[in-house]
């Protein structure tokens, strides 16, 4: 067996609760002018007021920029980037869920190296390091805190798109669970659900012959050794903490074990990248409007059922992470546990046209570097029989 693997990480990833307090030392490390980037909500929040208040007790100038909104639509990360650069900032904060972080990413790169977000779409189009980044998740989720990819929203394309690169990475990233315990059910449950997708997706991605320079070509290079072992301790964590953080979101032990499973499944994903459920949720979002982890984890049970045949041996790593006697009973369990917190069971329920479900099969099977990360082919056809599986609720017809 071939022990390949790659890992990309931040430069420093703290984690615990308390570990908040640390940004005002942490930041005067990388800069004197810092940026933050947070969304209207959070910049009214006591937790996020201290925040700055360490900063500035750290002698840096702050600026706080608001204005994020769901999804990061293209034209206010230009904005954005335009409205900072008098400021001149030699950091970007993002603290928020994971479109802060993802606005917070674009900025960054947009204020090193200029153009519009359209100009770096795809993988390794970044051509250099970005300002320094320091990341702080308020949510347990995206794992965009430790990952290289940044979504946006694209109108022009009515679609999501990303931007991949090792560049965007943050520079040090504070996961403090205690930031999570205001996190109402409904957005614990879709965070923990994107999360739990990203480590199975992760896990049962194809794994490719490890090439030297597979890392240079590719930012998602598939499942590989070191992303297996963050992936299963994710599973694992999500699986028997999500539910209990999601009906009593005081439990600090739950919180805990939530965050650090999101974190470690963003380790994961971003090396070995995620597949066709992200694929068919970007085309599914942008027509939705729905959250990203409502839709990724409605279509991982249909996912899963198509890829069955080849992921066994996963199946039953992944069932003795969940606890589970028999690998068979995965995804109807995955499937229970999502729709116990609230998870659409269908593409319908989530409000997808059933005349959109042709559009939605051909957008998603343009997404190649996700379906190319399918450890199952999907060709057109196939793609089409998916979505309308998960669109009726028709898993057996997948089998």
């Amino acid at each position: 067996m071939n022990l390949f693997g790659i890992l990309r990480a931040p430069r420093e990833l703290l984690f615990g609760a308390g570990q908040r307090h640390a940004l005002g030392s942490v930041a005067a490390t990388l800069g004197r002018r810092a940026l933050i980037v947070t969304d209207t909500r959070l910049a009214a929040d006591a937790d996020f007021r201290a925040l700055v208040g360490l900063l500035e007790a750290a002698n840096l100038a702050v600026l706080v920029d608001s204005s994020t909104l769901p999804d990061v639509p293209v034209a206010s990360a230009i904005e954005s980037t335009e409205n900072a650069r008098q400021f001149q900032p030699d950091l970007v904060i993002g603290i928020g869920g994971g479109s802060c972080l993802d606005m917070a990413k674009c900025v960054a790169l947009l204020l090193a190296h200029g153009g519009r977000p359209q100009d770096y779409y795809g993988e390794h189009t970044v051509p250099g390091p970005v300002l320094p980044l320091i990341a702080i998740p308020t949510t347990a989720g995206t794992g965009s805190e430790v990952t290289p990819v940044a979504v946006l929203s694209d109108t022009e394309r009515s679609l999501k798109v990303g931007i991949s690169s090792p560049y965007l990475i943050p520079t040090v990233s504070i996961c403090d669970p205690e930031l999570t315990l205001s996190c109402p059910p409904g957005l614990t449950a879709i965070a923990g659900a994107d999360a739990l997708t990203h480590a199975i997706e992760a896990f049962t991605a194809i794994r490719r012959a490890p090439v030297p320079g597979i890392a240079q070509q590719r930012v998602f290079v598939g499942k590989n050794a070191l992303s297996d072992r963050f992936a299963l301790s994710a599973i694992e964590l999500l699986w028997r903490g999500l539910e209990t953080a999601c009906k009593d979101g005081t439990d600090r032990d739950m919180r805990e074990k939530v965050m650090l499973g999101a974190t470690l499944a963003g380790l994961a994903f971003g090396a070995a990248g995620t597949a066709a459920a992200h694929a068919i949720q970007y085309p599914v979002g942008a027509v939705t409007h729905t959250a990203h982890g409502l839709g990724v984890a409605c279509l991982m049970p249909y996912v899963m059922t198509w890829n069955a045949p080849a992921i066994g041996p996963e199946l039953a790593q992944i069932a003795a992470a969940a606890g589970l006697k028999d690998p068979n009973e995965v995804i109807p369990s995955l499937a229970a546990l999502f729709e116990r917190i609230g998870i659409p069971v269908t593409l319908r329920d989530l409000g997808l046209s059933e005349e959109r479900i042709e559009w939605v099969a051909e957008q998603s099977s343009g997404v190649t570097r996700l379906i190319q990360n399918n450890p199952r082919p999907l060709n057109p056809q196939e793609m089409l029989n998916l979505v309308a599986a998960a669109h009726h609720g028709d898993r057996a017809s997948l089998i």
